[in-house]
């Protein structure tokens, strides 16, 4: 199959919907032309009908059909100039009188064709309209009328007409064509000038933009469109190279300390207590790339990948307990005060193994960021078909301004001002993207040094 050009294609189309309306016009006027000319001539031929049945008469016991005079009129007697041909039958549909014009030839009496009804008949070779009646007198039929009018100039003109149609339609659909197909040219200009430009962005060159049409049409807003899916994509670009940029330094700096205490140790001998202070140093660190890595691997894995999610029955209470008891020796070592309140057990359908590590990613930020001493409060209520979890604290808070950014990879608010409060910033960013995944909703607030309030919404299983 021929593979066209969006232009000519457009072109195409234009002529396939302007040749059937051009069709449906030509037909319409050929129609009209034909059935005015007919209906000329048909009204034409009930005049002469009426004429002629007026001038029967009965004189002296004769029947006289026609005057000398009528049949010496020009129209009976030339064939030049619209001739009417007449021609009278008696009973037995044998020919009485006719008019001189019919010469030699006769007109054709046709049984199946109902009176005062016209049609086309024949006369020699030459088309006629020709109509047929009953004569009476005194309510008795004393034969037929039949009355004709040549056909031949209307024929010619139909034909004429025909022809130049028939001619002026393809020519009509040529020209149409090459028109269409010239302004279809020019209408694409710019759409190959987007499709130039948008051939020269790469992903090292993503600060092209494609520049906006003068006046606001389709085009106009495809460029938009077209111009803010490229900002979505440097955005992207820009988000994964500063991902990859900090997961690289993340993991570099435990690597280096690592490798920095290893070669200190083995410089010169020292004592079984120097040796166990810095492994156990190593170990932590050691501990802390382990948990980057699996934080890291977790984001890659659940990538907005709903088709890794499973579905099962979730008890909430019992997560929670769990999560709980997990950080109990922090809890304990900072003597803050721990409150769980639930009025009910709760359970939702998700995924057990992500909603544990929202809540136990919350929680321990929460445990965390709590000062010594302070309160960590834990709820679940049920608001119609909704659960509402519930996690607060008293502690440092997060600035308002930070707000935004904690759930950017890596991002710590205020981590030099507590460099005692260790973390690879990649916990509300988990807690944010699997939020998502598994449509919960995410809720949270916090002041400097008043503290931090997280609200998750989940929806409560059908029973």
């Amino acid at each position: 199959m021929i593979q066209l050009s969006f232009r000519n294609r457009i072109a195409l189309n234009y002529i396939l919907i302007t040749g059937l309306l051009i069709l449906v016009v030509f037909s319409a006027i050929y129609s009209t032309v034909k059935f005015t000319v007919y209906k000329r001539l048909d009204q034409n031929l009930m005049i002469e009908i009426e004429d002629h049945l007026k001038e029967i008469k009965v004189e002296n016991n004769v029947v006289i059909l026609m005057d000398a005079e009528e049949w010496e009129e020009r129209e009976h007697n030339s064939v030049d100039v619209n001739p009417v041909f007449v021609q009278f039958l008696d009973v037995n549909k044998k020919i009485i009188e006719k008019s001189p014009n019919l010469k030699n030839e006769v007109l054709i009496f046709q049984e199946d064709v109902a009176y005062f009804k016209t049609f086309d008949a024949k006369l020699s070779s030459d088309k006629v309209r020709q109509i047929q009646v009953p004569l009476h007198i005194k309510s008795k039929q004393i034969g037929y009328l039949i009355i004709a009018m040549p056909l031949t100039d209307s024929a010619n003109v139909l034909h004429n007409l025909f022809e130049t149609l028939l001619i002026a339609f393809p020519v009509i659909l040529v020209i149409l064509f090459l028109i269409a197909r010239f302004f279809a040219g020019r209408s694409i200009k710019p759409i190959n000038a987007i499709t130039n430009i948008s051939g020269m962005i790469t992903r090292d060159n993503l600060k092209t933009r494609i520049p906006l049409p003068k006046q606001r049409d389709e085009l106009y807003t495809l460029s938009e469109t077209i111009n803010s899916l490229l900002n979505r994509i440097q955005d992207a670009v820009e988000r994964e190279k500063q991902f990859t940029s900090d997961a690289s330094h993340e993991l570099r700096t435990p690597l280096t300390v690592i490798k920095g205490t290893l070669e200190v140790l083995i410089r010169k001998p020292r004592d079984n207590k120097e040796y166990e202070k810095k492994i156990n140093y190593c170990i932590n660190e050691v501990d802390h790339l382990n948990m980057l890595v699996d934080q890291l691997l977790m984001l890659a894995r659940f990538e907005n990948q709903r088709q890794n999610i499973l579905h099962e029955s979730v008890y909430l209470n019992a997560v929670i307990l769990d999560i709980i008891t997990l950080n109990s020796a922090k809890i304990n070592s900072r003597n803050i005060n721990m409150k769980f309140d639930a009025s009910e057990d709760f359970y939702i359908n998700s995924d057990n193994y992500l909603v544990a590590t929202i809540l136990r990613n919350i929680i321990s930020n929460a445990v965390k960021y709590t000062n010594e001493g302070g309160e960590v409060t834990v709820s679940l209520s049920k608001n119609q078909n909704k659960i509402r979890c519930k996690i607060s604290d008293n502690g440092i808070g997060i600035a308002k301004k930070d707000l935004e950014a904690v759930f950017n990879p890596f991002f710590r608010s205020d981590s030099t001002v507590h460099p005692e409060i260790k973390g690879t910033g990649l916990g509300l960013s988990i807690v944010k993207r699997f939020t998502e995944l598994l449509d919960i909703k995410f809720q949270i607030e916090s002041e400097i040094n008043i503290g931090t309030t997280v609200i998750l919404e989940f929806n409560e299983e059908k029973k």
